[in-house]
């Protein structure tokens, strides 16, 4: 396995999105109902959500190219500065314009699994460049599972404002919840200092007018790729956008639980997620990225089926843990396929585009799933989810139907 292998700057990477996610996992459970506390609508809730994975897109879009030949580590260290900085204005004020402005900037919510949010393009192609291809897989994994580890933590804590409510009363009690923001950005910082900047990659040398046609011609292929890519992901990410980010609100509003009870069920899934990804970091060596990543998806796509029909909390609870272990446990070996899909002097580029294929669709789903709670209609934006992703699996395996087990390297390796 390459986890003997991690350099030490590699494990500090690993060890930062621990800090980041703990933070995140806390306000993936409270957050909307944070706001649901303080008397926000189920659509607004939705169009705040939408509006930030924009912007989270948008950004995303440039900073993981621009990284490809102006190095990491300064954009990471300004994403977490601005962490410190929402983290602040949240602690300090719940007016609607200083909250929106936070939310959208610190991406409170949205699960992003101890992720650099807008700028995990950026921490995905400098962990590629500290990792041998043939570990990718396994240390993507570990790379996901350790930020699952982490949110679980958070989703823990995210029962405080249940312990608080007698000394902060209403959505006071929510407050010190942005605290684990603040403490990740700024343990995040210190450990950033200690990484020295990688050597920027660099495009082969083209010597002569055959190897420039090759490379040209390479090049185009890898395009061809991402744009597949780029389409299939869209499908997926509309998919997530009706069920993700409004599934602490569903638990609230279906069967009447609150962060006392819905918290440690997200903790609990996000503990056998992270076992999940260490299991398909596994399956990727012997049965290939491909083969692993359909077989868990496409079970993981029966159980949401079945989950809006459940008809009691500890069954539903039951199927959101289950469906979450086999759909989100396959992130770091897609992670690492889709980063294999291109030479290393183009992975902030592909990083990116795969951000944004998901990003910018998911962000339609909270709305019109807001809209249809809204309307009582709290089955059908999990049927409308699993059609996307029904279409999405089917067309990821044609896309990858010629590589089953060799993701794990790049062109260029």
């Amino acid at each position: 396995m390459g986890y003997a292998r991690l350099t030490r700057e590699a494990r500090f990477l690993i060890i930062i999105r621990a800090a980041r996610s703990v933070g995140q996992g806390a306000l993936v459970v409270d957050f909307a109902l944070y706001l649901h506390a303080l008397h926000w609508s189920a659509p607004a809730i939705g169009g705040l959500f939408m509006v930030a994975l924009l912007v989270s897109a948008t950004l995303a879009l440039f900073v993981g190219p621009l990284s490809d030949t102006r190095g990491r580590k300064t954009f990471l260290q300004a994403y977490e500065w601005v962490q410190v900085a929402v983290a602040l204005m949240a602690l300090m004020d719940s007016h609607s314009p200083v909250l929106v402005i936070a939310a959208i900037l610190g991406g409170f919510g949205h699960g992003l699994n101890g992720s650099a949010g807008p700028f995990a393009p950026v921490e995905l192609a400098w962990l590629s460049e500290l990792v041998e291809a043939r570990d990718r897989a396994a240390v993507y994994s570990l790379n996901t599972a350790v930020g699952f580890s982490g949110m679980a933590l958070g989703a823990l804590l995210a029962a405080l404002p249940s312990f608080l409510g007698t000394l902060l009363p209403g959505p006071l009690a929510y407050r010190p919840l942005f605290l684990l923001v603040l403490m990740g950005a700024l343990l995040a910082l210190m450990l950033l200092r200690a990484i020295p900047e990688s050597a920027r990659p660099t495009s082969p040398r083209e010597p002569d007018v055959d190897t420039r046609a090759a490379a040209d011609a390479m090049t185009r292929a890898e395009n061809r790729k991402l744009l597949k890519l780029f389409g299939i992901n869209a499908l997926n990410g509309i998919g997530i956008g009706f069920m993700g980010p409004l599934m602490a609100y569903w638990f609230a509003i279906r069967f009447h639980h609150g962060p006392l009870s819905i918290g440690p069920i997200m903790s609990a899934a996000l503990i056998v997620t992270a076992i999940s990804s260490l299991l398909v970091g596994r399956l990727t060596r012997r049965y290939g990225v491909v083969r692993s990543v359909l077989a868990m998806r496409y079970l993981g796509l029966a159980v949401l089926l079945m989950l809006p029909l459940s008809p009691s909390f500890p069954i539903a609870a039951l199927l959101y843990i289950i469906r979450s272990a086999l759909n989100r446990g396959t992130a770091g070996a897609r992670q690492a396929l889709n980063l294999g899909l291109v030479r290393g002097h183009r992975r902030g580029l592909a990083a990116s585009l795969n951000n944004v294929s998901i990003q910018v669709p998911r962000a339609i789903g909270p709305v019109f799933a807001g809209l249809l709670y809204h309307a009582g209609f709290l089955a059908l934006p999990f049927f409308i989810a699993g059609g996307f992703q029904a279409v999405y699996l089917v067309l990821y395996r044609r896309l990858f139907r010629d590589a089953p087990s060799a993701p794990l390297s790049s062109p260029s390796e």
